[in-house]
């Protein structure tokens, strides 16, 4: 067993292969268990943690200034955090912003949800990226008093992603319609005002920014939950179809999802655009299959090549799974991939206006470069 320890701790961080880390609690007390990833970005950490993608997993933050901007409603994208926890460098320091609301400390509290701070990142980001996302348990409570065996039993013990249909989980209860615009300065979130297309948008797990983009872009919303048929989508006849984000495995997902998607496609003159587990779901409906990534693509730094015009998107990204280009059939064309790895970033239906990406073009992470996106969407249905 591996013990790296800091003075005066509250919490505990527990890897499935014995390694403990102590350190600071911060947020709620108590204890959870989930798959650690590690995010790269600089900013946008309250993004982060609300993301619905992000649901049955623990983010290791690279960045060590955590915190340090407060944490305020207008940047939430869902109602609540979705992550199980937070890892950090340093402790959480006063918010410096005129946004600020509320500290991150007392925002995650709030919410239920446990972080640790004092623990070497690098040093778990290394070991992420050399052995895989491990499974583990997080644990803080104030006496410090921990059952470190029962800590890794309970991190050996969780099942992981594999085979997760996480999607219900964080999907909608029930349809709404959406006419919130991006942000803008100085008035913030607008309401839309002339809509030109009526969109239908699945939710795997949507980020609330790019119902926003599409609002932007002209779409008049539709919110539907994932488990609907598409008998459902076809009633509000759409001029186009939205596929959302998502957490867990494409392939659970896609067992009572994928029949709805090919029930879809063969609307032929409908456009459909999807993003990240959306992505996924596309290409599964197409014929191709996913994989299980080493320890995935989370951040805003991630650089992107369209295969077709050569140029080089640097974009935002969180999937542990990706599409296998290898499977793609005949008509369904790689249009994207990552300069990380070579790994999938995006499709296209061959002499159909079906297309989707595997990358976060709403997240302002060049900070501009995939907006194009959500107008090639509009453009298709204006045709």
């Amino acid at each position: 067993m591996t013990r790296y320890l800091r003075q005066e701790t509250n919490a505990c961080l527990a890897l499935n292969d014995g390694t403990l880390f102590f350190g600071q609690g911060f947020g709620a007390t108590g204890q959870t268990v989930g798959e650690l990833c590690f995010n790269t970005a600089m900013t946008g950490y309250q993004e982060i943690m609300t993301d619905p993608s992000y649901a049955g997993q623990i983010v290791t933050f690279t960045f060590p200034h955590i915190g340090n901007v407060g944490t305020t409603l207008e940047d939430d994208e869902a109602m609540n955090p979705v992550a199980e926890g937070m890892v950090v460098k340093w402790d959480i320091s006063e918010p410096s912003n005129w946004r600020a609301q509320t500290k991150l400390a007392n925002w995650l509290s709030s919410h239920g949800k446990i972080a640790i701070s004092g623990l070497d990142t690098r040093r778990l980001t290394r070991a992420i990226r050399r052995s895989g996302a491990p499974h583990v348990a997080l644990a803080h409570f104030e006496d410090g008093n921990f059952d470190t065996e029962a800590l890794i039993a309970k991190a050996r013990e969780f099942q992981g992603l594999a085979d997760l249909d996480l999607a219900q989980k964080v999907t909608c209860a029930q349809s709404y319609n959406w006419d919130e615009c991006r942000w803008a300065w100085p008035e913030g979130y607008e309401k839309q005002q002339d809509p030109k297309f009526k969109v239908v948008a699945i939710d795997f797990g949507a980020k609330r920014n790019i119902l926003r983009s599409l609002a932007s872009a002209g779409c008049d919303i539709t919110v539907l939950p994932a488990t609907s048929s598409a008998e459902d989508v076809l009633s509000h006849t759409p001029d186009g179809i939205f596929l959302s984000n998502g957490p867990g495995d494409p392939a659970a997902t896609g067992l009572y999802a994928v029949p709805m998607i090919r029930r879809l496609l063969e609307e032929k003159k409908i456009p459909i655009f999807g993003i990240c587990l959306g992505h996924q779901m596309l290409a599964l409906a197409l014929g191709a299959k996913t994989i299980k990534m080493h320890h995935g693509h989370h951040g805003a730094n991630h650089p992107v090549k369209d295969k077709e015009t050569g140029k080089v998107e640097i974009t935002s990204m969180n999937h542990g799974f990706c599409v296998d280009s290898q499977t793609l059939p005949k008509g369904v064309l790689e249009t994207h991939i990552s300069l990380f790895d070579g790994s999938n970033c995006g499709i296209r239906l061959e002499g159909r206006p079906v297309f989707s990406v595997q990358y976060h073009p709403e997240a302002s992470p060049g900070p501009q470069d995939s907006n194009y996106l959500f107008e090639k969407f509009s453009d298709l249905m204006a045709l």
